[in-house]
């Protein structure tokens, strides 16, 4: 076996960390190898424990700063040199230096006073492994600046805490975004978003559940159910207070929800739609079915969801009953136009960061205009065109939502937006499309909240 000379200090590298460059102290009277770390916290399923941690890799740079997550192996007594003993989180980690690699297990502590942010014990060492104590770089160096190189930091992706705010724990979308975020290596925690309660103040707001207070997530997505939209809106708005990203903003939710405010900023931004109109008294029904160009017209309960709520009027007078009806039972509704050659078929983009992932068309039964796969219709794959492309998102855009379902039309002067969804479900788009949405949410997701790129230090330029 050939031999391996390590000199008393020597640069290496961390790559299931993230750290690209280290420098460290080869210490063979520690029995333990030690790696600095603060901000240190443990996190993740009892049977998959992790543990995340922020380290400054550069000693001369605090504001270097790299977070950090690795499988959590142990937590140990270490005694260190000057006697005092310390329970330490304990990771493997894979080690690089020069042209070799192995798995070695190191102990997490602050080192933030040393020199050195990491000391490699013995037991790091092979037995081929020769310390030269008098000799130093004995393999070849690394340097600080190998932070500063974007690419190189985008290839490590550190595990996540993430959460979903849901009701149902068990439907088919909570569940594949669960085993999406499991895949690749992060932890989720479904929370009834009913059950939140919240210590709103001006320095360390939190968010409490079941009696304890939630930890830090990297991400929240909001799954939150029409009938607790307003506290569940709430809740995502204290953890947008906190830091936390938010896959569907408090904004984007509140705006979806609310079709007339939706019409309105889908008008504001000059997006095709339906022929929209609205009033409150019973003098103005004639007015308002003339301007949507009389029957046949739709009407849509504000507060309508999967279908329900909606009706069409065929006449003039079947239009004028069911308004009255609405007015009788003081629901607030929108008149629309009906896109009578949409043949009672609608197309469903589903958006992830600005991109259409998918698309399917929906046609109601028979007997139906309504489209809705809740109702009983049908589903089948479809090829959208570039302009039906460009409505989506930018309607995701104005919504200033991340994650859509954007409902269109086929009108004879182009596409038209019917609602945009801050919760789309999964099944329907994932099993008609063949696709993995759920992963590509978690992918954005990933993206979103990936540590940045360090900040460049200025070079010195010395005359």
């Amino acid at each position: 076996m050939t031999q391996f000379t390590l000199g008393w200090e020597e640069w290496l590298a961390l790559p299931d960390l993230g750290l690209p460059a280290i420098r460290a102290k080869v210490d063979t009277g520690a029995k333990t190898s030690a790696l600095h770390a603060f901000a240190i916290e443990p996190f993740g399923p009892a049977e998959k424990p992790m543990v995340r941690f922020a380290i400054h890799p550069d000693p001369q740079d605090p504001g270097l700063e790299v977070i950090c997550s690795a499988p959590l192996k142990d937590r140990r007594e270490v005694t260190s040199s000057n006697g005092e003993t310390e329970l330490r989180f304990v990771i493997e980690t894979t080690l690089s230096m020069g042209e070799r690699s192995w798995p070695i297990e190191v102990t997490l502590t602050d080192r933030g006073g040393m020199a050195y942010r990491m000391l490699l014990g013995r037991t790091a060492l092979d037995e081929e492994m020769i310390v030269a104590p008098s000799l130093k770089y004995q393999q070849p160096q690394l340097s600080f600046d190998a932070y500063r190189a974007a690419p190189r930091l985008k290839q490590h992706r550190r595990a996540l805490r993430l959460a979903i705010l849901s009701r149902e724990p068990g439907n088919y979308s909570t569940r594949r975004l669960i085993e999406a975020a499991e895949a690749g290596g992060h932890t989720m925690e479904v929370i009834d978003t009913s059950r939140c309660y919240m210590n709103i103040r001006a320095v360390g707001g939190e968010v409490h559940y079941d009696g304890r207070r939630l930890p830090h997530y990297d991400a929240v997505i909001p799954r939150i159910g029409a009938s607790v939209t307003s506290y569940g809106t709430a809740v995502v708005r204290q953890f947008e207070s906190l830091g936390t990203y938010c896959l569907s903003g408090s904004e984007g939710i509140t705006v979806s929800r609310d079709k007339l405010h939706a019409h309105q900023v889908l008008a504001r931004h000059r997006i095709g739609m339906p022929t929209t109109a609205f009033a409150r008294s019973p003098k103005d029904s004639g007015n308002v079915i003339s301007l949507v160009g009389g029957a046949p017209l739709v009407l849509k309960l504000l507060e309508s969801t999967q279908g329900k709520g909606v009706v069409l009027a065929e006449t003039k007078k079947a239009a004028e009953s069911v308004i009255s009806a609405f007015q009788g039972l003081k629901a607030d509704f929108l008149v629309q136009s009906f896109v009578k050659e949409a043949a009672g078929e609608d197309i469903r983009c589903f958006v992830v960061g600005g991109k259409v992932v998918a698309a399917m068309r929906r046609k109601g039964k028979p007997d139906d205009f309504r489209s809705n796969l809740h109702q009983g219709g049908t589903a089948e794959p479809v090829r959208i065109s570039k302009a039906e492309r460009e409505v989506a998102v930018r309607a995701a855009r104005a919504m200033k939502l991340d994650v859509a379902g954007v409902d269109l039309l086929r009108g004879e002067d182009g596409p038209k937006v019917l609602e945009v969804n801050s919760s789309p479900g999964l099944e329907g788009i994932e099993k008609t499309s063949g696709k993995d949405i759920a992963a590509m949410v978690i992918q954005h997701i990933e993206a979103k909240v990936a540590p940045k790129p360090p900040r460049t230090r200025p070079k010195r330029i010395t005359a």
